[in-house]
């Protein structure tokens, strides 16, 4: 692969994506109907599915390109591929709270080596640069002009003042259970991918999560975080967490920065 061209493409994919978004999200109303498994999916989803699919296929034809709204009709498999959730958060693209983003990742064997995570209505665009570093751009996101760049790092954390990010939509008891196990200075909510970047940029050490989630709701923002030295693990052994599974589900899994000092599941 050429990482270079990647992260271009992906890049400006997921930046023309995010504007056709936020062009539906701006609107005074918009559809929203309930998919096979009753999560939401609306025409914006829909939209930056389609955009992002033909970008891809065109700039990569021979790379297999798994996405959530086409997940049904995924049989293939393949050691490396590129996985999208063109709206990662729809509930909170829905409910209008801003906290939903753009995903493209890039995996090879097993790995997320590269990813885009662009929160349109944010302002905030992360990624993994041709070297694999993480980064987050600023400016006016132009399409063909990379704006000023900061470099991605986790910080070291403080175990006995942790802080500690878990999701708006989907926090359960089990997660709050497994947080309560460790010395926790603040606790912050976040939407969608948002949560690893946070980790990424040092604004959170330990992101949870115990709860269903897929192969393209994890994998561009898994990217930025080991980009950014940071790691992804199972929640139940602790082992690699590992792309390209039967259904590209998830187990649970644990993000944080290296030196926090994790508990065991039990």
């Amino acid at each position: 692969m050429d990482y270079a061209r990647l992260t271009e493409v992906i890049r400006r994919l997921a930046l023309e994506a995010g504007d056709r978004i936020m062009e539906i999200y701006g609107a005074d109303d918009f559809e929203v109907r309930s998919k096979s498994d009753a999560s939401p999916v609306t025409e914006a989803d829909e939209a930056a599915d389609a955009l992002i699919s033909a970008g891809l296929a065109a700039a990569f034809p021979d790379v297999l390109v798994v996405t959530e709204e086409q997940a049904e009709s995924h049989t293939e498999s393949a050691a490396n591929f590129l996985i999208v959730d063109p709206l990662d958060g729809t509930k909170e693209f829905v409910k209008r709270r801003g906290d939903f983003t753009v995903n493209i990742a890039y995996v090879e064997n097993g790995v997320p080596v590269r990813g885009v995570v662009y929160a349109p209505a944010k302002g905030r665009l992360f990624y993994t640069d041709a070297e694999g570093r993480s980064v987050e751009e600023t400016g006016d996101f132009a399409k063909d002009t990379v704006g000023p760049v900061t470099p991605l790092s986790v910080k070291a954390p403080d175990n006995s003042a942790l802080l500690v990010v878990a999701s708006k939509s989907h926090r359960d008891q089990a997660t709050d259970d497994y947080i309560a196990k460790y010395a926790v200075k603040d606790m912050t909510s976040a939407g969608s991918s948002l949560k690893f970047c946070l980790v990424a940029a040092g604004e959170a050490d330990l992101y949870p999560r115990l709860g269903r989630t897929m192969e393209w709701d994890t994998a561009a923002a898994d990217a930025v975080l080991r980009g950014a030295g940071g790691k992804m693990i199972r929640f139940e052994d602790q082992g690699a967490f590992t792309y390209g599974k039967p259904g590209y589900a998830n187990p649970f899994f644990i993000a944080y920065a290296p030196g926090v000092e994790l508990k065991p599941a039990k």
